[in-house]
């Protein structure tokens, strides 16, 4: 149950930050206004909130795995906001930060 809720909030830290990220893009990039990067910047501060929520109280440690799930996620947000098609190599480098997020966050330390 306790992986389940971490990788949960996981997701939903990645859906604030890429989804922020992604929005001040297109403020920006794509001149859609500021009302798009207001959005983007509450809800990268939204990502921060919900990163407090993860159980383990190590500060890097919980950033370092979301390092993982951010590599992964924008991959994915590129797909499915702007059509972006990873090839093979985007893919296997994306499913290797995964892993490298589950050994960090997951593995067990005997304490």
């Amino acid at each position: 149950m306790l992986v389940a809720r971490s990788v949960a909030l996981f997701a939903v830290a990645a859906l604030f930050e890429i989804g922020g990220a992604w929005l001040v893009w297109q403020g920006i990039r794509e001149h859609r206004g500021w009302v798009w990067i207001g959005a983007g910047v509450i809800a990268l501060g939204l990502y921060g909130v919900v990163a407090t929520f993860q159980s383990d109280e190590n500060f890097g440690r919980i950033l370092a795995a979301y390092g993982g799930v951010f590599v992964a996620g924008s991959i994915a947000w590129g797909m499915i906001a702007d059509g972006y098609r990873p090839d093979r190599f985007d893919i296997i480098g994306a499913l290797v930060c995964l892993a490298g997020m589950a050994v960090i966050m997951y593995a067990p330390r005997g304490h």
